[in-house]
């Protein structure tokens, strides 16, 4: 079940608890954080001249604000960007959605990019399930930190997610900006997981 919702770092973990409680595996809820990895491709692109189709920025940890980590250092175009630029375009890969907001005057949101990051994995999925394996970034339960749900690299086969990627090597940046997104991100955990206690499925 990928679901597109605001706010993501907190249904997706209420959502889960819920099925679990229902027995059913909680790794079937997915949050669908596309669109920052989409964001990541194309403003790499834009600083380095390079296609965005053929970048590929894993952007972890959450889907709002802070919580937004793009690993620009994972990518080959991205970690030929100087590394006094990296905070600032972190800082536009977080504000992106906002600053669509402002310039449609609050008229309107990042439809068609949402439109096509979730067509994206979409896309992924079904190739998972017709045998051709594909890696996107998900938001769902998570073991690669301390934290129990994460956006992380995962592998969509036959039987939706079949693996979690680890995090792999972060630089300076990015080691100290996932303590920020994580610090952020435990609040927003505890907030849906609270309400999954009170409630269940019908």
């Amino acid at each position: 079940l990928g679901m597109i919702v605001n706010p993501v770092n907190s249904v997706v973990p209420a959502m889960a608890e819920l099925y679990k409680k229902k027995g059913l595996d909680p790794m079937k809820i997915i949050g669908i954080t596309t669109l920052d990895v989409v964001r990541a491709n194309k403003f790499v692109g834009e600083i380095t001249s390079k296609n965005p189709t053929y970048i590929n920025v894993p952007v972890v940890g959450g889907h709002a604000g802070t919580t937004i980590l793009p690993l620009f250092s994972q990518d080959k175009a991205g970690k030929t960007i100087e590394a006094d630029k990296i905070p600032d375009l972190d800082k536009h890969v977080q504000n992106a959605g906002t600053d669509v907001v402002e310039a449609k005057g609050g008229k309107g949101s990042a439809t068609l990019s949402m439109a096509y990051a979730g067509a994206r994995f979409g896309k992924s999925v079904l190739a998972g399930l017709s045998g051709r394996k594909r890696v996107e970034c998900a938001y769902c339960k998570s073991e690669i930190t301390d934290l129990p749900y994460f956006a992380q690299k995962v592998v969509f086969g036959e039987g939706g997610i079949v693996k979690v990627l680890p995090l792999g090597e972060l630089n300076e940046h990015e080691t100290k900006r996932l303590e920020e997104a994580k610090a952020q991100l435990k609040g927003e955990i505890e907030s849906g997981l609270k309400y999954a206690e009170s409630e269940s499925l019908a």
